[in-house]
């Protein structure tokens, strides 16, 4: 006779607990501990192969690089460090309809090893449909719609593939266990199982992910531990481009990005991201301001707008699009104790334009003058880049890869830099006036009287 336990499993963070919570104590989100059975017949639980001793000493082990399969995507491959690795496994998230599926299957349609792409959510009829819709056309390229994780393994071992795809992990379940799929027990054993089988036979696995409300992958975040590998797939649903990045990565950094843009043709890559970024204006604005933020090895050049209004009301307005909220809070603060510059009763509202996210404090000295320039009216000419960091009194503070930043200014045609003083030899650049500024007052002073 089958004996089962249950235990209660929060769906977002996956904490357990042996009574049902109404918040929980680890992420403090409420109702999401769900029901949980765990089988404790000896029968049906996966047992391990015993063997001799399993360790070797570290100097019996031959030291080899990793070996890269390329995407021939030259956005993703820089985000994944160069390609996929031969047995590492790679959790894709993003919004439904971003592109996540749009993206594996293009990438495998332009690769000449052999894929398996399995999908629990759509049937093969329908990713024929948008393979035709994208052009991918591949003799090494196989579809599966399975549920099924023992028939899914048992399809690896007649294919051997070199790539698996698994579209997506809340719809595989196991046999080994009577919980439904998608369930916190059900994701964690398939992901583990396939991350036990890819390591032994060395083929490369794109898990898709869904994700959370608040954005977050899904079910739980210790699946997050588990992979190699972390992707997100973001994008403002208002602009057709499309953002990856790497929140996890064992094989490269986690500050590279990849940029597309979404087309009914499929996901394109952009070649120079800092021009779809940037107005294409060439007439004089107030309350906008460019820097150059850098994305990994790569600088982007992107325009910092801001909107300043007379509040009727008590409480002024803060909203931010694109930058910290709380770090705006500190620039306000900042521009009215070391600058006399009064934000008190007014509204604020600060928007990245492209919709490209940044959260590096490089961008501080552009929000300065864009707030300053809006609640002045001043108007400046478009040819203006500022980069720095600006600290609490009122100093500007040193930013990494200056060199980099200026030339990429410097090539979409900017004429004058404002940027902190520097020991940091910096060449000469063709067409471009680089100013240094100690501090925020005296930028400031110059900007109002340009």
């Amino acid at each position: 006779m089958k004996k089962y336990r249950v235990k209660y499993i929060c769906s977002n963070c996956g904490f357990e607990s042996l009574k049902w919570l109404g918040k929980c104590p680890s992420c403090a989100t409420w109702n999401s501990f769900s029901e949980e059975i765990l089988e404790t017949n000896e029968k049906t639980v996966r047992k391990k192969e015993k063997s001799g001793t399993s360790s070797f000493n570290i100097n019996e082990i031959e030291s080899s690089p990793e070996s890269h399969r390329t995407t021939n995507s030259t956005e993703l491959d820089r985000v994944l460090g160069g390609g996929l690795v031969a047995g590492s496994v790679v959790l894709i998230g993003g919004d439904p309809g971003i592109g996540k599926s749009t993206l594996v299957l293009q990438s495998l349609g332009k690769v000449g090893y052999k894929s398996l792409y399995i999908s629990g959510e759509e049937s093969l009829r329908q990713i024929k449909m948008r393979a035709e819709r994208l052009q991918v056309v591949s003799e090494a390229l196989f579809l599966m719609a399975e549920t099924n994780l023992e028939n899914i393994l048992n399809e690896i071992d007649l294919r051997t593939p070199e790539v698996v795809v698994i579209d997506s992990i809340q719809t595989i379940q196991t046999d080994l266990l009577q919980n439904s799929a998608g369930t916190v027990t059900q994701i964690r054993e398939c992901t583990a199982r396939l991350i036990e089988k890819a390591k032994k036979d060395g083929f490369s696995v794109l898990i898709i992910g869904h994700v959370t409300k608040d954005g977050t992958l899904a079910g739980p975040k210790v699946l997050e531990h588990m992979v190699d590998t972390v992707l997100q797939f973001e994008g403002d649903p208002n602009h057709n481009y499309r953002i990856i990045r790497a929140a996890k990565n064992r094989f490269g950094s986690t500050n590279e990005i990849g940029i597309f843009d979404m087309r009914d043709s499929g996901l394109i890559e952009i070649t120079n991201p800092s021009e779809i970024f940037l107005s294409n204006s060439s007439s004089k604005v107030n309350g906008s301001c460019v820097t150059a933020t850098m994305e990994g090895l790569r600088p982007l050049l992107v325009e910092i707008q801001t909107l300043v209004t007379p509040s009727h009301f008590g409480n002024p307005q803060r909203v931010c699009d694109g930058f910290d909220y709380r770090r705006l809070s500190i620039l306000l603060a900042v521009l009215e104790k070391r600058v006399d510059l009064r934000f008190s009763t007014t509204n604020v509202f600060l928007n990245v334009a492209g919709g490209l996210n940044i959260y590096e404090t490089a961008a501080d000295l552009a929000i300065c003058i864009a707030l300053a320039t809006g609640l002045t009216d001043k108007l400046l000419e478009r040819n203006l880049v500022a980069i720095g960091e600006v600290g609490l009194g009122g100093e500007l503070r040193q930013v990494k890869f200056l060199e980099k930043r200026l030339s990429e200014a410097a090539r979409l045609g900017f004429k004058t830099a404002l940027i902190p003083p520097t020991n940091e030899p910096l060449p000469d650049i063709d067409n471009m006036e680089v100013i240094r500024f100690p501090n925020l007052r005296d930028t400031l002073h110059f900007v109002m009287n340009m």
